[in-house]
């Protein structure tokens, strides 16, 4: 009989349909269930998902006879002891019981899903009802034979019949489930239920082995002894489902168990989650003997009667048991393990295919002649030689490049290179630059291109001998032949209409309508550009910037600002005709800051004065992008516009919107409209804007709906950035708006820029995502470009790579510098090529694919339902691991769960993009926030996505105070929250601070000067200066935190049980969301039952 039979088409006769095979939805220790039917788990859409029974309204299960409470509830009232809005049966801060079960010894037989829990730790918050007394545990096992190869008896026909719900997640996976599912009394089983599978071998029984041992930080403490043994009526156990060896090479895989010595025979794998098997214990002959095989189609041996040993009398419940979650990969250890081992080292990129240090490890890197990973960054290393294996893993190829990524002090920026007049040498076939890996003969004459292998010879001036080895004597003293990353300053060739650029300007546009001068912005912007304009970006050591100045503000019509250095005061210039924008001056528009600083000062200081008693509320938009494109193009230079904006635009004008806002079309196939702009003017608008090297940072200040969606479509097709501060009040948001202002001003920008990237033969890039726009099939047009904004490349092969030869990236970018010099920057890559899928498998970047896959996605929303792009990330994370388990892994049960070492942690990532706002937004999520993170992801970084799809939980009571390092992460759940502790969460754009209900008073006092939990505010995004060791190192902890992103984190204090606390818990991704995304460990499985119904 094959171990991967299929399962039969429809359950059958009278067993209700399991939301996983063999987790049946019913009644605590023989009680009755709820009777609504359990949906299958798959679709992920809708209020009530797959994960998540609710009872029919008003129904409540009887509580059982005696034992724990049931495991869930009616929903808590607020303010009850229970954690924000879960039930009581959750156990919130840590797991549940007190009596430790421990894995049985692995000849064991045994037939449930994987989730049954291991081991229990003791509860921190709300313990489940009274353990068994030791008696009644004597009671249980009285007559059973104590031994490791005896199977559990059956218990008689119309016992509670006993399954193990999956891991009750943090936030309340299985609502309706008690910890044992069961038969109604007197119910005969069902006949395939009585026995496994018709045909279907017991599988054996084993500790599963780890991948690592991942311990818990907030296990707390060691573990109780425990019992061993065969399992009671009415338990069935399952190991741990994953963190296997993950098969790096195929050897077989070590188990790593706890306290368990693991006997039986060699290499036998516990089954860990099979739709064959309906996950009930094997039907046996007695107590003692060998474990028979049940026959097809044949009932239990003795049907309706209890097999000799087993126990008479109804089963006392145990309290719930729970997976240990830290037999799951954690994310946490994967960070902290690369930290260990790949941070002390440099990171040296002279050999060819090395995967880099993952992006939460803090390394230098050495350029030896490959672009270091803040450059570039793939998903793979090591790519297939053929389409058909590419196609045969679904692993996608791709490139995440950041081409003016900042680097740390101790690195060096690109060498500068200058050919002169005759500009940098390049290929003449495939206009590819001199780079590291091209092949120099005839002792030195010619060379040969190492993209495309044409032959070309080398210009008089740039000749020079080679060595014994073959390379050039001058190698090491010119960066293009031995870097992975130079700049060439650009020729005259180079540039538009074959002349040098003038250096760039920036345009700062105000909106001075009603909304922005009433919440003070206005006057709060004003006094913020008198000294910023100080600290316009430069080049170099030069002691002022060459970018110039221009203002402009506006409402319903447009105010042009005349603040030439010869006059005394500014004069304003009044466009009203909107429809056809013009600018009404030319010289004293564009100033340079410092011979205009006087008229500029006093234009900032009579803006706020001049608009004081305006009423006039609407506004116009894209007008206003028109001018400042049009004001560039007369002073025919590129540069960026600044736009302070508050509200739609429904002044009659181009580019007019309406309120389109409709939540009804959340889940429906018109779901995607809200991510369409309304109207085609912005795109081509957007096209004009790159034309002319026109970039466009938009800064929103919305009080109700904006149309975010249409609003950001010329920052995005241009290169540029939009920040939203919804609500805007100056004593809450000045900090976040001033920061993110000062960072936007004075970070260095590319202008104008054109990249393109080339391949050696074989592959080709196929695909972009970015901030950007492309008028053809290769170039990637930005109007601007920074530091922090990344452009993702898909590549596809066109023919067969060699193996020797390997795989070659060149990304050539083309901009002109911020004080208007015209420079080539280039990063070259090598990749190494298999045939073989392990190698593949062994060289992939989990976090850079996540990247990949949450752009790709977010882009899918834009022209299908949600609920399809879903599914095809399922499918497509389903094949990639079931790929790996057929070709890669070692042989081992069907019913286990293997994954490569180096992507464990692709399940727990996918289900994060899965739950978030854009795929599966919750009813506090605005339309214009999905919008505007869906634009924002586009552009990130790999880095930025890491954080953002799996935010940082920091506890901050826990190492001692003088130790100022950051103290170490722990797993994204509600359960490793303590209630005495306070912790910081991160995710790049959000940080809060998490206090804990029983804090000593002493923290409390110390850091925000109050003397009681009760009286610290809530929601306050400021921490009082107060001279002591913690108040000193939390706050120094924060600004460190908001240095290493890109956009200032305002904090928000949250309370435990306080109505804030919702918001904080959206970001607890391990566990089960609000908006019906599945918990961590359900998610595993769901993955795991996707795999091997692809496998069968």
């Amino acid at each position: 009989m094959s171990v991967n039979q299929s399962a039969p088409p429809v359950p059958p006769f009278e067993q209700p349909q399991p939301i996983y095979p063999g987790y049946h939805q019913s009644g605590y220790g023989g009680q009755p269930g709820s009777t609504a039917l359990p949906t299958h788990y798959g679709t992920y859409n809708g209020p009530v998902p797959g994960y998540q029974q609710t009872s029919p309204q008003g129904v409540s299960r009887a509580p059982p006879s005696s034992g724990a409470p049931p495991a869930s509830t009616a929903q808590a009232p607020c303010g009850q002891a229970a954690y924000g809005q879960f039930s009581q049966g959750d156990v919130q801060n840590g797991p549940s019981s007190t009596v430790h079960l421990q894995r049985l010894p692995s000849s064991q037989p045994f037939g449930s899903p994987p989730l049954a829990p291991v081991v229990s730790q003791p509860a921190l918050l709300q313990p489940y009802g009274p353990p068994p007394t030791s008696a009644q545990v004597t009671a249980q096992l009285a007559g059973m034979q104590i031994s490791g190869a005896v199977a559990p008896a059956p218990p008689p026909s119309g016992l509670g019949y006993g399954l193990p719900t999956p891991l009750a997640s943090a936030s309340g996976s299985f609502p309706n489930s008690g910890p044992y599912g069961s038969y109604p009394q007197g119910q005969a089983l069902p006949l395939s239920q009585a026995q496994g599978h018709p045909g279907v071998l017991p599988p054996q029984r084993s500790a599963p082995p780890l991948a690592s041992n991942f311990t818990s930080p907030a296990s707390g403490g060691p573990r109780m002894p425990s019992m061993t043994g065969p399992l009671l009526p009415g338990q069935s156990f399952g190991g741990p489902p994953v963190s296997q060896p993950n098969h790096v090479s195929s050897t077989p895989s070590q188990a790593l168990t706890s306290g368990t010595q693991i006997t039986g025979p060699p290499g036998a794998l516990p089954p860990m989650h099979s739709p064959q098997q309906p996950g009930y214990q094997m039907q046996q002959n007695g107590s003692f003997g060998p474990a028979r095989s049940p026959q097809a189609n044949y009932g239990s041996p003795y049907p309706g009667t209890p097999a000799f040993g087993s126990q008479p009398g109804p089963p006392q419940p145990l309290p719930p048991k729970r997976l240990d979650p830290d037999a799951i990969p954690s994310p946490i250890q994967v960070i902290e393990d690369d930290r260990n081992n790949r941070g002390s080292e440099p990171f040296v990129t002279g050999v060819r295919g090395q995967v880099p240090p993952l992006v939460t490890t803090n390394f230098l890197v050495k350029d030896q002649g490959n672009a270091s990973p803040r450059y570039i960054r793939c998903t793979s290393y090591n790519i297939p030689c053929t389409s058909d294996m590419a196609k045969q893993a679904q692993v996608p190829l791709a490139a995440v490049i950041k081409p003016l990524a900042s680097l740390p002090p101790e690195e060096a920026s690109p060498y500068v290179v200058d050919h002169g007049e005759s500009g940098p040498l390049r290929c003449n076939r495939c206009k590819a630059y001199m780079c590291p890996f091209m092949q120099f003969i005839e002792g030195g004459r010619r060379f040969q291109c190492c993209f495309c292998s044409c032959i070309n010879d080398v210009p008089p001036q740039y000749f020079q001998h080679l060595d014994h080895t073959g390379k050039r004597v001058d190698t090491y003293d010119r960066p293009e032949l031995s870097m992975g990353s130079y700049e060439f300053l650009a020729t005259v060739d180079y540039c538009k209409n074959n002349k040098f650029p003038s250096p760039p300007a920036f345009i700062f546009m105000i909106d001075v309508s009603y909304n922005a001068i009433r919440t003070g912005l206005v006057k709060l912007l004003c006094e913020e550009l008198k000294s910023l304009l100080d600290y316009l970006p430069r080049e170099g050591g030069a002691e002022e910037s060459a970018i110039r100045v221009g203002f402009v503000t506006y409402n319903k019509v447009l105010h042009f600002y005349n603040v030439k250095s010869s006059l005394a005061q500014p004069q304003m210039m009044v466009v009203s005709d909107v429809a056809d924008m013009f600018v009404p001056l030319l010289d004293g528009f564009l100033v340079n800051i410092n011979e205009s600083r006087a008229v500029i000062t006093s234009l900032l200081d009579q803006i706020p004065e001049m608009f004081a008693d305006t009423r006039e509320t609407e506004t116009v938009f894209a007008p206003v992008i028109q001018a400042g494109m049009e004001a560039l193009k007369a002073a025919e230079c590129a540069g960026k516009l600044f736009l302070f904006h508050t509200s739609l635009p429904i002044a009659e004008a181009p580019g007019k919107l309406k309120n389109r806002d409709d939540r009804k079309l959340i889940n429906t196939d018109k779901e995607k409209t809200l991510f369409q702009p309304q109207t085609g003017a912005y795109q081509s608008l957007a096209k004009e804007c790159v034309a002319q090297g026109c970039c466009v940072d938009l800064f929103l200040f919305p009080n109700q709906y904006v149309d975010v969606a249409t609003l950001s479509v010329v920052p995005q097709l241009t290169g540029g950035s939009v920040y939203k501060y919804a609500c805007f009040q100056v004593e809450n948001d000045q900090e976040r708006f001033l920061s993110d202002l000062r960072r936007d001003v004075q970070k260095v920008v590319g202008f104008d820029a054109v990249m393109r990237v080339r391949t050696s033969t074989g592959i080709r890039a196929v695909d972009f995502f970015g901030a950007f726009y492309m008028s053809n099939t290769t170039d990637v047009e930005l109007a601007g470009l920074d530091g922090d904004k990344t452009v993702t490349v898909e590549f596809k092969h066109d023919d067969r790579l060699n193996e020797e030869s390997g795989a070659l990236l060149q990304c050539a970018l083309l901009y002109t510098s911020c004080a208007g010099q015209r420079r080539l920057r280039i990063h070259n890559l090598a990749l190494n090529c298999c045939t073989q899928l392990a190698d593949l498998y062994r060289n992939c970047e989990t976090d850079t694919l996540i990247n990949y896959m949450a752009k790709f996605a977010y882009r899918g929303v834009l022209n299908n339902p949600v609920k399809t792009v879903r599914d095809s990330l399922i499918t497509q994370c389903a094949q990639i691991l079931a790929c790996y388990r057929k070709n890669c892994a070692s042989p081992s049960s069907a019913g286990q769960l293997i994954l490569p070492e180096c992507m464990k942690l692709l399940p727990v990532y996918l289900n994060c993009v899965l739950k978030s706002d854009i795929l599966q937004p919750g009813a506090e999520v605005t339309t214009d926030d999905r919008a505007y993170v869906r634009q924002l992801v586009t552009s990130m970084d790999v880095a930025e996505t890491n954080v953002f799809f799996y935010p940082r939980l920091l506890p901050l009571t826990k190492s001692p105070i003088e130790n100022t390092t950051e103290p170490p992460a722990v797993r994204a759940s509600e359960e490793r929250l303590s209630n005495g502790d306070i912790y910081l969460l991160e995710n790049g754009l959000n940080l809060f601070l998490w206090v804990g209900a029983s804090v000593q008073q002493g923290v409390v006092q110390s850091l925000f000067n109050v003397s009681s939990f009760s009286q610290i505010t809530s929601g306050l995004s400021v921490l009082p200066i107060l001279d002591n060791p913690l108040s000193k190192k939390v706050r120094g902890l924060i600004d460190n935190l908001r240095a290493q992103r890109s956009r200032y984190m305002k904090l928000i204090v949250v309370k435990q049980e306080d109505k804030l606390e919702m918001l904080f818990k959206h970001f607890l991704v391990e566990d089960k969301s609000l908006s019906g995304g599945a918990s961590y460990v359900d998610f595993l499985c769901h993955m795991h039952k996707e795999i091997r119904q692809l496998l069968s």
